[in-house]
């Protein structure tokens, strides 16, 4: 297998085999991209150029994407979902050896190169660890509802967990670095850009602290409900087994425990029976439906009621009567504009119809409710030969 001989040629690969790469690596975990569909895309020259240069491989007749180029293409695509706590203690290794050569070199240019690793590091060991907890709570989710086996689904539950406590153990970790183990080293370095990222990461640390105390509950909770479930499933099984064996009233209090149920599956399913419309009853087939309901009763035809006298037309004679409302909103409005406060308002306002004192309170006491946010009820109250009322305006 021949390799790339520069990054150009490397660049240039991947653009001219673009269509292939986003299709099989949209294909990844369906593993039936065929070596057939490859070749609708690429010529086979090309594509025996990408097996060739270990871009992809070449399994029987089907075609895989190498693991390395998959990884880095999740990676860069934040779609990766394997949890890797190695990674961040390598980098966390990586910070403290870079931290140690920085302080034993006296040549500038050399020990800005350590400097400059230490910051990489540290951009990284923020991201990744929030990228892992993002992917950890992704796998958690898929697991509790894709599982169909109990007992696979609560061993997988628990080895999220054991990852969970790995990723805050390297967050404690990584939180001593910067504040306790190596504090003379980011004190006396005179970094600015060094500051930023460790007050970055720390902000980074205490968001994933967070993310991880729901991450807990979330499991815990997952895993209540699975046993939960698991238990239920066993004792279905069993109830099965002595059922197929005619045991079930031997070996269990079945009826006993049914005797004390009064579940509303055990009630007896009520029937609502249609009722036909009046319409439908005065036309033809209505007419013929209750013949056969009749019929089928064994009815016999009853003798006709007495028709009775037809109503005078005096008393069919429709009647309206128009009643007119006041619009508080209208109110409102006028009383913004007014200038005055509200009961002077409503005692003086030309309204549609006669209103008496007594409504005009009513009105006093809704316009105060409703728009209370709308208004300054002030503390100062007057009072006239009647009521007493608070002095309000608005705002």
């Amino acid at each position: 297998m021949s390799s790339f001989s520069n990054i150009k040629e490397l660049i240039n690969t991947l653009a001219w085999a673009r269509e292939l790469l986003h299709e099989m690596f949209e294909k990844r975990k369906s593993f039936v991209y065929k070596y057939d569909h490859a070749l609708e895309i690429l010529s086979q020259e090309r594509v025996e150029t990408l097996i060739s240069k270990g871009v992809i491989r070449n399994n029987g007749s089907y075609l895989e994407m190498d693991d390395q180029f998959q990884l880095f293409f999740e990676q860069i695509l934040e779609v990766n979902e394997e949890i890797n706590t190695s990674y961040i203690n390598e980098n966390i290794q990586q910070v403290k050896q870079q931290i140690n050569f920085y302080l034993q070199e006296n040549n500038e240019n050399r020990k800005y190169a350590y400097l400059k690793q230490v910051k990489s590091a540290l951009r990284k060991i923020g991201r990744i660890t929030l990228r892992n907890i993002i992917d950890l709570n992704r796998n958690i989710e898929n697991a509790f509802k894709a599982e169909a086996n109990y007992t696979i689904k609560i061993a997988r539950l628990e080895a999220f967990d054991e990852k969970r406590r790995v990723i805050f153990m390297l967050i404690e970790q990584t939180d001593r670095l910067v504040t306790e183990e190596e504090r003379t080293f980011f004190i006396s370095a005179t970094d600015e850009e060094l500051k930023q990222l460790v007050n970055q990461l720390r902000q980074q640390l205490t968001e994933a602290r967070h993310n991880l105390i729901e991450t807990q509950k979330q499991i815990i909770e997952y895993l209540n409900q699975v046993k939960y479930h698991s238990s239920i499933i066993e004792k279905i099984k069993q109830v099965k087994y002595l059922k197929d064996q005619f045991e079930l009233r031997a070996k269990t209090n079945v009826l006993e425990i049914l005797k004390e149920n009064n579940a509303v599956m055990f009630e007896p399913k009520p029937s609502y029976p249609l009722k036909l419309s009046l319409d439908f009853l005065q036309t033809d087939a209505g007419h013929q439906s209750k013949l056969k309901v009749a019929a089928r009763a064994k009815l016999s035809k009853g003798r006709g009621l007495p028709v009775a006298e037809m109503i005078a037309g005096e008393y069919l004679i429709t009647e309206t009567e128009d009643e007119i409302f006041i619009n508080l909103d209208e109110l409102k409005n006028g009383f913004i504009a007014s200038g005055t406060h509200l009961f002077n308002f409503i005692n003086n306002y030309r309204y549609p119809r006669s209103v008496s004192f007594e409504e005009k309170i009513t009105i006093f006491c809704q316009m105060v409710g409703i728009y209370e946010n709308e208004f300054i009820v002030s503390d100062k109250y007057y009072q006239d030969e009647t009521v007493e009322y608070a002095l309000v305006y608005p705002k």
